[in-house]
């Protein structure tokens, strides 16, 4: 491995430890639901953006750190499981999985010219895909919460009442960064006009 590919890979491994950091802080800036769920000022945003900028395989492992991180200070939630498949499933799709396919939002800059716009539609698959494992944990974990209300519904109201406001709040964050934050060059710098 060449020196250039070294630094390549180090400076690679620094920002995504930095937007990892810069996610928990923006997790923890959060409107908590009274039920639970939170709603976030773009919290997903800087692993939506490693995504975009290293590839998505990358932003996947990224975000999957990322979930790991979200685990450990929601520790709490696994004394609601009542079995070893229940702590499986917490772990991978209320965080683990959830959280990775965040990264995967990146997959866009392939297809899409304009920055803000595939950091948009990256946003909206990020939402929805990680809605998906949410709404799959709801259904198989967390369905017994359900009361008089069928496993699906439950998990559908409860994900989507949080899910979908954070969501928005990400998509209108990505336009706004991706019009102002050239994440296509080495450098990070401002978008020239015509990108």
């Amino acid at each position: 491995m060449s020196k250039t590919q070294t630094n390549n890979k180090i400076v690679m491994l620094c920002e995504s430890a930095i937007m990892i950091a810069l996610a928990t802080v923006l997790s923890m800036l959060k409107i908590e639901w009274p039920f639970g769920g939170s709603i976030t000022i773009c919290s997903m945003l800087p692993i939506l953006v490693i995504g975009y900028r290293y590839k998505p395989i990358w932003g996947f492992f990224t975000g999957i750190v990322y979930g790991l991180i979200q685990m450990l200070l929601g520790l709490s939630n696994f004394a609601y499981a009542t079995s070893w498949m229940a702590v499986l499933m917490i772990i991978l799709f209320d965080y683990l999985i959830a959280y990775g396919v965040v990264g995967l939002g990146g997959v866009f800059r392939k297809f899409i010219n304009n920055q803000a716009f595939a950091l948009g539609c990256g946003a909206l698959l990020a939402g929805v895909l990680r809605f998906v494992f949410h709404f799959i944990s709801g259904v198989t974990v967390w369905g017994g919460f359900a009361e008089d209300m069928p496993a699906w519904l439950y998990s559908l109201t409860y994900n989507g009442a949080y899910m979908l406001p954070e969501t928005v709040i990400l998509i209108a964050g990505a336009i706004i960064v991706g019009l102002i934050v050239d994440f296509k060059s080495p450098r990070l710098g401002a978008v020239k006009r015509g990108k």
